[in-house]
């Protein structure tokens, strides 16, 4: 018999994997988009290769991107607990996800930079641009709309992970799920709980494969 006790927590549930889904992208943007453009520019055919370099984010990106989601959430309990006090609540799965999302972003970034066309790249070379310069007004100008594709899988990427995270108690939609439709058996809430997630996936998907469309320079 569901009551309102139980609809304040689906509620709340929502409003803490909402909190984890967006914090942990908007912050692994800031980590993941440099490192991506970096990547892009410093390899073997980009603006500014740098071998040592390409490298060194080669492995970190491919180091954490091999270690699945649930494992490296429990190897960094220690790491998280010491940064944030617990190892427990939507702030403190906040880090995990951060580490795991960060690498990820990157690669999506750098699969972004790489489909804009070298002629154009080389035009505005041939103008005196700096790299600098290419970077920023040529290179994430032309791959907006890929980018932006890119953002709308990696959330849902990071959507998935938080309700992963309710396995060691995480918080949110997915903690729910583990504590009362698998531990206690109540599949009423478990089905739930599956449905807002597939919901607020559908969301992201829409208003993120919307605005690349809007954005799309050759419609």
């Amino acid at each position: 018999m569901w009551n309102e006790q139980i609809i304040m927590m689906l509620l709340e549930g929502i409003k803490d994997t909402l909190y984890m889904t967006l914090t942990s992208t908007l912050i692994g943007y800031v980590i993941g988009l440099p490192m991506g453009i970096f990547l892009t520019v410093t390899d073997k055919d980009g603006i500014h290769p740098n071998t040592a370099v390409y490298k060194v984010l080669d492995v970190i990106a491919n180091l954490i991107r091999s270690v699945p989601f649930l494992i490296l959430l429990i190897v960094l309990i220690p790491f998280t607990r010491f940064l944030i006090g617990r190892s427990y609540g939507p702030t403190a799965t906040i880090v995990p996800l951060v580490i795991a999302a960060a690498p990820y972003i990157a690669r999506m970034v750098e699969s972004s930079l790489k489909e804009v066309d070298a002629g154009v790249i080389e035009a505005a070379r041939s103008m005196g641009a700096s790299n600098f310069t290419i970077v920023t007004k040529v290179m994430l100008v032309e791959a907006r709309t890929s980018l932006i594709v890119g953002a709308t899988i990696s959330l849902g990427t990071i959507l998935g992970y938080s309700a992963m995270a309710g396995t060691v108690g995480g918080g949110g939609l997915g903690d729910i799920a583990i504590r009362y439709g698998y531990t206690r058996w109540q599949t009423d809430i478990m089905i739930v709980t599956v449905i807002l997630l597939v919901i607020l996936f559908q969301i992201f998907q829409t208003i993120g494969m919307k605005l690349a469309s809007n954005l799309d320079r050759r419609k």
